[in-house]
């Protein structure tokens, strides 16, 4: 069921029979949430004059990702990238994707998402194991740094081996913002008294969204870029992503 191997110069664990690869992401802990380092990042990129619209919007909703906190994430395996067209047809055969060009790209689902969820033998990621990763270990707007993210850091389709490799941050993982990823907790606005272990909210009602800056492309310059960011957080309202996790496998 499970293949250790070497990918792009990392371990990998690939579930054989979907194809889908998968990097582990060692436990430790982080400050979850957009932090006022992070909000002054944006407002200089602002200063700089390298905003297209205006920021006002993400700044009146920053407290969506606040208060702050240290949440203890142990270690776990997460899809390398989010589930291609070609691997979601692995457990749907009949799927059809009107956004992706290619069998390679990046599956957005709508109709068929509770099937696919229903039928994975993998987790949805909870909010913190989705932002640790994205981290990488790093506190800036994305683990890039704090400068504006621009359409080169966007990732949609993944037959290009060589292009995966180079988006990866130091975990291993690739396109974290790109697509809209469905993550397992209910949205709730802020942080005020979530978990700090990483397990994710339940509840009734809609999923949280991570990520989506690549639904938008081509980009309308209306700073679709503040989607990329790791802190960025919203309600799941129609079609999503799907980025797996799973436990880590037997030794």
């Amino acid at each position: 069921m499970w293949t250790e191997e070497i990918v792009a110069g990392r371990p990998a664990w690939r579930h054989t029979p979907s194809d889908v690869v998968f990097r582990k992401v060692p436990g430790g802990a982080f400050r979850m949430g957009l932090s006022d380092a992070e909000l002054d990042a944006v407002r200089a990129i602002e200063r700089g004059g390298e905003v297209e619209d205006t920021v006002e919007p993400f700044l009146a909703s920053a407290g969506d990702a606040q208060p702050v906190r240290e949440v203890r994430v142990e270690p776990f395996l997460i899809a390398r990238h989010p589930l291609t067209v070609a691997q979601v047809r692995h457990w749907l055969p009949e799927y059809e994707d009107e956004y992706a060009d290619a069998d390679t790209g990046t599956a957005r689902l709508e109709g068929d998402l509770d099937e696919l969820l229903e039928l994975l033998p993998f987790q949805l990621p909870s909010e913190a194991q989705w932002e640790y990763a994205a981290r990488a270990g790093t506190t800036t707007l994305t683990f890039r740094g704090d400068r504006k993210p621009g359409e080169d850091q966007l990732l949609d389709d993944f037959g290009d081996e060589a292009r995966i490799a180079a988006a990866e941050n130091a975990f291993g993982l690739a396109a974290m913002g790109s697509a809209n990823e469905l993550c397992a907790d209910v949205w709730i606005s802020g942080f005020a008294g979530a978990p700090t272990d990483a397990r994710p909210r339940t509840g009734d009602g809609p999923r949280t969204v991570r990520g989506g800056a690549a639904d938008l492309y081509p980009w309308q310059g209306c700073d679709e870029w503040l989607l990329l960011l790791s802190a960025t957080r919203y309600e799941h309202a129609d079609f999503t992503a799907v980025r797996p996790v799973a436990p880590l496998p037997p030794a």
